[in-house]
């Protein structure tokens, strides 16, 4: 009879093991690929980003970054910010994990990692680096990004706001 309650019980932890395994699992979708080739992805967004008239925007961070997720799924949940990014950009997912850190991408673009993660890069059609955001900026009280920052961000970096400012002041 011990034997058996005791069979029983390893079952249900196991289960139970099993079971939180796989809601985890579930909680944290994979957005970033640590096989991905970081340096050809930004060349072909930068070539797209030059036909096109847009700048790229690269999100820089890992599936083990839980304010990465979060950002990530803030702009794909929201159609409007979702519409305003893919108007504007040619969007990059840069990994970093154990598995890829990107050293020679992330020196090339400054070391953006030193604000931590996620860390935005804003480059131009020629792949030239705009500016690089502290995502920590655009939190709203540590409950998300604030959704206001977020799209004045995506907005005051756009492609078409620069040349704005550059027509405004006889600077093309």
């Amino acid at each position: 009879m011990k034997k058996l309650l005791l069979l029983a019980m390893v079952l249900f932890t196991a289960s139970l093991l099993y079971s939180q395994t796989n809601v985890q699992a579930e909680k944290k979708p994979a957005i970033y690929n640590p096989d991905a080739d970081a340096a050809k992805d930004i060349r072909l967004a930068v070539e797209s980003a030059s036909k096109s008239g847009k700048h790229v925007f690269l999100q820089i961070g890992g599936n083990w970054c839980p304010w990465c997720l979060r950002f990530h799924k803030m702009i794909e949940d929201d159609h409007q910010l979702d519409s305003l990014v893919k108007a504007n950009y040619e969007v990059v997912l840069v990994n970093f994990s154990r598995e890829n850190e990107n050293r020679k991408i992330l020196a090339d673009l400054g070391f953006p990692q030193r604000f931590g993660f996620p860390v935005f890069v804003i480059l131009d059609g020629e792949g030239n680096r705009l500016h690089t955001q502290d995502s920590a900026l655009l939190e709203d009280g540590g409950k998300g990004y604030d959704r206001a920052k977020v799209v004045s961000m995506f907005t005051m970096w756009s492609a078409d706001a620069i040349r704005k400012t550059a027509e405004k002041y006889n600077l093309n």
